[in-house]
């Protein structure tokens, strides 16, 4: 269901040699990729931001919060970022995040099945590397 955001339209932040610039133009963006693309650099960079910024919550199955799905329920105008979606997500809290008008997504996973995302939802990681400093956006990955 396409949406447009509900918390921002833009994570900007940087880390060390780092930069993220994710575009977010709807409620639900899944990000796909290969292996060592910087998903999980990215997620690990937006984490950090999330300790400043509240209306960000991030996941992965490292977590020790087994009861992400009922926070993810219970709240209302936050960025949920999720990390290792194909092992985190089960069919339920896909079609949950799917119909969630309250809240905002960035997914990364390898499979948006069950998330009723149209090919304008689903992004590659992109990086350019100049200077020594790493920039991420998001291209469309059709």
């Amino acid at each position: 269901m396409k949406n447009n955001p509900v918390v921002m339209d833009r994570i900007l932040t940087n880390h060390t040699s780092f930069i993220v610039d994710l575009e977010l133009n709807f409620n639900i963006t899944f990000i796909i990729g290969e292996s060592g693309s910087g998903r999980s650099t990215v997620f690990s960079i937006i984490k950090e931001k999330a300790v400043f910024d509240k209306r960000i919550r991030c996941y992965n199955y490292l977590d020790k919060n087994l009861n992400y799905k009922n926070a993810i329920k219970r709240s209302k105008g936050k960025l949920f970022v999720i990390d290792n979606a194909d092992i985190l997500l089960d069919d339920a809290m896909r079609q949950y995040i799917a119909m969630d008008p309250l809240n905002q997504y960035v997914i990364i996973g390898r499979n948006p099945t069950g998330l009723m995302l149209g090919q304008d939802e689903i992004f590659e990681m992109d990086s350019l590397t100049k200077d020594n400093i790493t920039e991420f956006h998001l291209r469309n990955s059709f």
